[in-house]
């Protein structure tokens, strides 16, 4: 899960950086909101976290450009700002959660994974897929009931493509999905992911649409996000 980070506390947005990685997202983090507005239009991420005193433009002001052209991420608002007006303020220009500095990571971890799911239609806190049982808040993984162990990387890409399982995705976007700006990634990469993945489910789980992306089909009725 790719998550941009947008806050001008050079120690606040390190931690959380190293805190949001650690907790196995992937994190760009960015100290003002115009750079952020031209990251959007050239990345994909799956949701923001927001900053409103941003030294080149105040963040509300940001997040209500962001949705007049029509980006759609989730967008949560980390502020110091307690105010019930500016709470108010907040949802009302488009965010979908706001939280207030000082916070604790576990609740934002938390609703970071409820803003993704929701953005995905999933009501639910476990994601399943067959006999395949993935486990956000833990990040482990089971088949068949047994325990997979999977790299970081093998566990982000498993969940990106079983989420928006029925949908091909190419092999730029896993990329992103995988890799921050400060990440280093071999240009094969995203296919040693996939064929180590095969090899620890089943062969067809992931298949390649010759020329398009890869896809894993979509679950029956049988699969679906429970609790």
């Amino acid at each position: 899960m790719r998550i941009l980070l947008v806050e001008d506390d050079v120690m606040l947005g390190d931690g959380m950086q190293d805190a949001l990685r650690h907790s196995g997202y992937t994190v760009d983090w960015l100290q003002r909101g115009l750079p952020a507005l031209a990251a959007l239009k050239s990345d994909e991420f799956a949701a923001m976290i927001l900053d409103l005193n941003l030294p080149d433009i105040d963040g509300l002001s940001l997040l209500r450009k962001l949705r007049r052209e029509g980006y759609q991420l989730p967008v949560l608002i980390l502020t110091a700002r307690d105010a019930l007006d500016d709470r108010v303020s907040g949802l009302d220009a488009g965010s979908d959660d706001y939280m207030v500095k000082p916070f604790a990571l576990q609740e934002l971890n938390a609703r970071l994974r409820a803003l993704v799911r929701r953005s995905k239609g999933q009501a639910q806190a476990v994601l399943e897929y067959g006999e395949i049982l993935i486990y956000p808040e833990s990040q482990q993984v089971t088949y068949q009931g047994n325990a997979v162990k999977l790299t970081p990387h093998e566990y982000k890409l498993l969940q990106e493509l079983i989420s928006q399982s029925g949908r091909v995705l190419s092999r730029d976007q896993l990329q992103q999905s995988l890799y921050g700006w400060d990440d280093g990634a071999e240009s094969n990469a995203v296919e040693v992911h996939i064929h180590h993945l095969r090899k620890k489910f089943y062969s067809d789980l992931i298949r390649n649409i010759r020329g398009v992306g890869y896809i894993i089909p979509q679950a029956d009725s049988a699969s679906r996000a429970r609790n």
